[in-house]
């Protein structure tokens, strides 16, 4: 990757994205080099300062390379979420396009970039009362109940959410409360203009190729030491933050729940099973141009050249 990438005036915002485990990290820092540039993190883990090797956190030599902004940033018990990131990102953005022609944006938490290349609907604050009562609802009658009731007043959202994550199926619920309309209706409107050009690169491999990787990932942060990470952050297990995989997971290890040999085998499970639904979600973007990631090297730098000087002459 030795091509260097003509310069432009009007500012690009560079998307890489792809599953888990693709290998983006290592391309968006090679990109951003050649660049001269920084690099976002889209990943709503990553932002945790305590989540270094459950996240694949960048090292500090990756971080010493190029300058990464979002990485570390938050305690555990902190609150944040996809708005919040597309409002301090722009923000970011207006600054950084003052300097720098193109700015790369990377990670896997699809609704952290769809915040920013298409923006959040405006969504309104939920009651405390309506919050409370969905809440006590979820303690008592259980996940079911509440996604049998979202399937009747929302069924369009019902196909589409993750019927086993409470955390999205409460927060439709609370919406459908507080407006008497279905969420789903309030998240089809048309996308926020911006003030720069999206450029969005997929990564993609082969699908045993990429559970291969996975699956090596996994026992490489194993010996990195992710279960005494696990350990360090036990106390706030009940924090949102902690609600992903790799963590999960060893908590059942840690509570006596599963043998540590079996909760690293559904670590790997479920880290492919989150690279299918990311596949899934960046499927409905035509808008992608994907590419091998260490295959077609070359091809990434010819397509993203050849865009970029494309919009700049029009």
């Amino acid at each position: 990757m030795e091509k260097t990438i003509p310069s432009r005036k009007k500012p690009t915002l560079l998307v890489l994205i792809g599953p888990t485990g693709v290998g983006k990290t290592e391309i968006s820092i090679r990109l951003a080099q050649l660049l001269h540039t920084d690099i976002i993190s889209a990943d709503s883990r990553q932002l945790y300062a305590d989540l270094k090797i459950g996240t694949a956190a960048p090292t500090m030599e990756q971080l010493a390379m190029v300058k990464h902004h979002f990485v570390g940033t938050l305690k555990l018990d902190d609150y944040y979420s996809a708005a919040r990131f597309e409002s301090e990102v722009i923000a970011l953005l207006n600054t950084l396009f003052g300097e720098k022609e193109t700015v790369i944006m990377t990670g896997g938490s699809m609704m952290y970039i769809d915040a920013v290349c298409k923006g959040i609907d405006d969504i309104p604050n939920i009651p405390e009362d309506v919050r409370t009562m969905i809440k006590q609802r979820y303690r008592d009658e259980g996940l079911d109940h509440l996604c049998a009731e979202l399937k009747l007043r929302d069924p369009e959202y019902y196909r589409q959410v993750d019927l086993k994550n409470p955390k999205r199926v409460i927060h439709a619920l609370e919406i459908c409360y507080t407006t008497g309309a279905t969420y789903s209706s309030l998240r089809t409107r048309p996308n926020k203009k911006r003030s720069f050009d999206i450029l969005k690169i997929g990564l993609t491999r082969p699908r045993e190729e990429l559970y291969e990787r996975i699956n090596q990932r996994v026992d490489k942060m194993m010996e990195q030491g992710l279960l005494d990470e696990v350990r360090r952050v036990y106390p706030y297990r009940a924090s949102n933050s902690l609600n992903t995989v790799g963590y999960k997971e060893l908590f059942n290890y840690l509570d006596g729940t599963w043998t540590l040999p079996f909760a690293i085998e559904k670590i790997k499970q479920n880290s492919r099973i989150y690279s299918r639904k990311q596949m899934t979600w960046y499927k409905k973007d035509d808008s992608i141009h994907w590419f091998h990631p260490e295959n077609d090297k070359k091809e990434i730098i010819d397509y993203i050249s050849s865009i970029i000087f494309q919009r700049n002459s029009i």
